[in-house]
């Protein structure tokens, strides 16, 4: 669970089920107030750089139409960053072009790590982003690197997959009989990561994408970065300002992560997170009528452990052979706990498993997973979460160190903390370990960056925002009360009105708005 998956996809099933098309039917004599067609081709910023990079922060992107008033284009970036001559990788986006007057671009990253930008874009810019910031920017997503219609990373065919995500161990959870088949399961899917991937995998690293997102910055023609990351993209839109302080203009870190937490930190908090949004539905729950609870919050948590419990000892078999056990439960538990809107699945959730029935469990798993109802999957996120995780951090899986992590985060999250534990084995042996130092960002000289955290965000917890904005020399916190993963564009319009104001006019609040 290490890292917040990316700004969900449970979140935009009704954007999904009628993608619209924007469609204006004007008379010749009001063509004049329209906005002029953007050209199909960029205009780099042409600044000096290395001669190395030169190729890189001098292309010209070819735009094409690509369904819905979207336009795509491919950008190369190296391979490598240390030896930008030796090789090339793509990186794929699609642009929203402005509707209006615009004033540059706007680069949004969903999260993850391994979100799809180019899919967040294009399969509902409106979600993404509101009118406002639609008028004036072009919005701009696309997949960094090892990441979908970008030079991916590839792992396993979907039979290898769904063994990976959804096969139950045969020994005890915690004995080092268990730790064993997880450590030949992970030892395994790296080998394959490794060979189906070839030396990208080593180079999925997150300063590795910020550097990406300056080529892309410069070839889209912009002189300073707007940006708007949501979850994961806090910390890539983090370490951007971190590497190019001079390049940030105006940036937003939605739903933040710190920079400075190590592993066992980020899983310690997250279980903390979603414990406590399972307890809010909870309570939301029990004052229904219908729901699948009935006395305290504490009683349903308690019910709720059971559950996991049980199916852990005793798997439910679904109509397609697959066995949900603890695992797949908890994923279709937590899924639906990123936003409050969402709840309603999730007691529709407890009501089936409850009656022993495990397909509605698997749906739910399947689409945070991304798996297909034919057993296909539509993209590599799962593969690149893993890849960008397990090089952006350290792990150690001595089984004395796991158990003695696994008892603090359960003794914090009694409920979900016991099934998010010894995320370590899954790492440990990557073939590209973490070198590197996790630390605070400062991005010393960066323009006003605004940092926005939800005091009960399950996936990255309000303390991790207001530990990033305290960090950035140049940040401003933005907090709002609420439940939820992220904050912006959904229904509150001080958060909405704050952050439109500042990417558009560059206006920074005074103070802490309070949302």
């Amino acid at each position: 669970m290490t890292g917040a998956k990316m700004r969900t996809r449970f979140q935009m099933l009704a954007v999904w089920a009628g993608a619209l098309a924007l469609t204006l039917v004007l008379s010749g004599c009001v063509t004049m107030f329209l906005p002029q067609k953007p050209a199909n081709t960029s205009k780099p910023t042409g600044e000096s750089v290395a001669a190395e990079l030169e190729p890189f922060y001098n292309q010209v992107l070819a735009w094409s139409d690509c369904g819905a008033g979207m336009q795509c284009a491919t950008a190369k970036a190296p391979l490598d960053w240390a030896d930008p001559g030796a090789a090339e990788i793509e990186i794929a986006l699609v642009r929203h072009p402005a509707t209006g007057d615009k004033i540059g671009s706007l680069l949004v990253n969903p999260g993850g790590p391994g979100g799809s930008g180019y899919d967040f874009i294009k399969d509902s810019a409106d979600y993404a982003t509101d009118a406002k910031l639609q008028e004036r920017f072009d919005i701009v997503g696309f997949d960094p690197r090892g990441v979908g219609r970008s030079s991916a990373v590839k792992c396993y065919e979907p039979a290898q997959m769904d063994d990976y995500l959804y096969g139950l161990a045969t020994a005890t959870r915690g004995t080092d009989e268990w730790i064993a088949e997880l450590e030949v399961s992970a030892k395994d899917f790296a080998k394959a990561c490794d060979t189906n991937t070839g030396a990208l995998l080593g180079n999925v690293d997150t300063r590795s994408a910020a550097r990406d997102l300056d080529v892309l910055r410069a070839a889209l023609g912009d002189k300073k970065l707007s940006y708007l990351g949501y979850s994961y993209g806090t910390l890539l839109g983090a370490v951007y300002a971190d590497l190019f302080p001079d390049k940030v203009g105006r940036l937003v870190l939605d739903g933040a992560i710190d920079p400075s937490a190590g592993n066992f930190e980020v899983t310690k908090l997250q279980a903390e997170g979603f414990e406590s949004a399972l307890r809010a539905y909870l309570k939301d729950c029990l004052a229904k009528s219908g729901c699948p609870f009935d006395g305290s919050v504490d009683d349903g948590m308690g019910t709720i452990r059971a559950l996991l419990h049980s199916v852990d000892v005793s798997p439910i078999r679904s109509d397609d052979g697959r066995q949900l056990g603890s695992s797949a439960l908890l994923t279709a538990i937590i899924y639906p706990l990123y936003d409050a809107t969402t709840w309603s699945y999730l007691s529709d959730l407890f009501v089936s498993v409850m009656a022993g029935k495990a397909e509605y469990a698997f749906q739910i798993a399947d689409d945070y997973n991304g798996r297909n109802a034919d057993g296909s999957y539509r993209d590599n996120s799962t593969a690149a979460f893993m890849a960008v995780n397990c090089t952006d951090y350290a792990y150690d899986d001595d089984p004395a160190k796991m158990r003695a992590e696994a008892a603090e985060i359960e003794a914090a999250a009694p409920v979900i903390g016991t099934y998010m534990t010894f995320f370590d084995i899954g790492c440990a042996n990557w073939p590209y370990a973490f070198t590197g130092e996790r630390g605070q960002i400062h991005a010393k000289g960066a323009a006003p960056i605004l940092v926005i955290g939800t005091t009960n965000d399950p996936a990255t917890p309000y303390v991790w925002a207001q530990a990033l904005a305290d960090q950035l020399e140049s940040g401003h916190l933005v907090s709002y009360e609420g439940d939820g993963h992220t904050a912006y564009n959904k229904s509150n319009p001080c958060v909405n009105d704050t952050v439109d104001d500042y990417l558009i006019n560059g206006s920074v609040p005074g103070s802490d708005p309070k949302c």
